[in-house]
């Protein structure tokens, strides 16, 4: 079993930057890819950036130059610091663990760009 906790979501006006973080903990193996996901209000959930533990990324075209995936595999964690942030941008983003046909996922913590 794995356990993510996320943390650094909030408040943030249009064009401002924020940093998530995931602490991963368990069973964690080598072959993983960690990143984030977001859902909106009654939209469904969407990929917004991965990262392997080789160091290959993925992003959504919505956030490519935007927003830059991380990860620190020696301390199990993952971060996503966004810049320019968007009113679209707005939603509940979750980390999330991939290895095989296992995962699992954060509790979510919340994304709001508004003036």
């Amino acid at each position: 079993q794995v356990v993510l906790v996320e943390s650094g979501g909030g408040l943030v006006q249009p064009g401002g930057s924020l940093r998530l973080s995931c602490a991963a903990s368990g069973s964690i193996f080598r072959g993983n890819v960690m990143g984030w996901y977001r859902q909106a209000p009654g939209k469904e959930r969407e990929l917004v950036a991965a990262i392997s533990s080789d160091g290959i990324t993925t992003y959504a075209d919505s956030v490519k130059g935007r927003f830059t995936i991380s990860r620190d595999s020696a301390k199990n964690t993952v971060s996503l610091q966004m810049n320019s942030l968007k009113p679209e941008d707005t939603a509940v983003y979750y980390c999330n663990y991939k290895r095989g046909l296992f995962g699992s996922w954060g509790q979510g913590t919340q994304v709001t760009v508004s003036s």
